[in-house]
């Protein structure tokens, strides 16, 4: 067998998609000596204003992308949706982390659920769903309420219909392979970052709560306020997935917690995650320092929280009145600000985020909402 690749700090390390996950990421890996080059379909990107070369065509242009892979040591992602012969074009030219494997699992509901299903891991009853007579049947066994969700490229709520009654159903548009789940009434909802090396060890973070609006991650917490159990069963969850999924890099695990604590396995994400921006400023390693170390073969960082965090998201809709009062947000001493670099704020748009770290929980969420109010005043 061919001993894992090492790739140590001078190394070249590529990343598939160019948002504001691969701009923290280069972040990381220039403050550690790497290189990075970005490939996706746009020029001036978050994560090409950072990078060394950044490359902006197709994911389907095939010498592009073999030129690309051509170029770098190790190939990596900051989100799911690349296409298979994507990552096949570069794995014929340098080392892929995680696997394409990987990917194919994780850009696909239906395949996601499955494979969490047959590795014995908890999620809600579900059924894939392609006609209107499979939606009937579907309904039937599973129960109202319920939600259908399209099979591929849904996030922040799109592509998700709620099925309150089988009635609701005459209306459904089935235009694209979905997969129906029974809705779960959730106390809280919770993630866990963990992170597994080339020899199988793994590394998880603080367990953190996150709160939406309109579908959309608006306030992150950390750590989450759920009873040490449900700490100790979320961080084992996350690493038996890692585990099954035989996992190089980074992986966001999305958890339901039910009032009787136990939890359900919502969605997967094989790289940094939204939820997971609050260790840039709270953890001794942040999570995109621990997919650099991951992928490059480096021994796993420390997750140690510093302090008590609150992550905000900044979107779109905050630029409506013009540009943010940045001087009242810097006025809060505890609060980070993180803008993405992005232009042409729109409603729903990440555009940045703050976080607050704080001696208290408490504390921390009290100061990030006061400073991310201060931004429209």
């Amino acid at each position: 067998m061919t001993p894992a690749r090492l790739f140590p700090p001078g190394s070249t390390v590529g990343v598939m998609g160019s948002g504001q996950l691969g701009r923290m990421l280069a972040i990381a890996a220039r403050r550690m000596g790497y290189r990075i080059h970005v490939f996706s379909p746009e020029k001036g990107t978050p994560a090409g204003q950072l990078a060394d070369l950044e490359i902006a065509a197709p994911y389907e242009d095939q010498a592009a992308v073999t030129a690309f892979a051509k170029g770098i040591d190790v190939l990596t992602f900051e989100f799911e949706n690349i296409p298979a012969a994507s990552v096949e074009w570069a794995a014929a030219h340098c080392v892929v982390r995680p696997a394409g494997s990987v990917l194919d699992i994780c850009q696909h509901r239906l395949r996601e659920k499955q494979f969490l299903a047959g590795a014995g891991i908890p999620v809600a009853p579900f059924a894939p769903v392609s006609t209107s007579a499979e939606l009937a049947t579907a309904l039937a066994a599973i129960g109202t309420p319920a939600v259908l969700k399209t099979a591929s490229f849904g996030y922040d709520g799109k592509g998700q219909l709620k099925i309150n009654s089988p009635a609701d159903a005459d209306a459904v548009d089935l235009a694209t392979p979905s997969v129906l789940e029974r809705f779960i009434p959730f106390s809280k909802e919770i993630s866990v970052i963990v992170a597994r090396g080339l020899g199988g060890e793994t590394a998880t973070f603080p367990v953190c709560e996150n709160i939406h609006r309109h579908h959309i991650l608006d306030l992150t917490i950390a750590p989450a306020r759920i009873d040490p159990e449900v700490e100790q069963a979320a961080r084992a969850l996350a690493s038996a997935i890692a585990d099954r999924l035989d996992l190089v890099g980074l992986l966001a695990v999305e958890m339901f917690l039910l009032s009787d604590n136990t939890l359900l396995v919502n969605e997967l994400a094989p790289r940094p995650h939204n939820s997971g921006h609050y260790t840039f400023d709270a953890c001794v390693t942040s999570q995109f320092e621990q997919q650099l170390r991951a992928i490059c073969g480096l021994s796993l960082g420390s997750t140690d929280l510093l302090r008590p965090a609150a992550m905000a998201n900044l979107l779109g809709d905050l630029w409506s009145q013009g540009e943010p009062n940045w001087p009242a947000a810097a006025a809060f001493p505890g609060v980070k600000i993180h803008l993405y670099g992005k232009t042409g704020p729109r409603s729903g748009r990440k555009m940045g985020h703050l976080t607050a770290l704080a001696p208290t929980l408490d504390l921390a969420i009290s100061e990030v909402r006061a400073a991310r109010n201060s931004l429209t005043r």
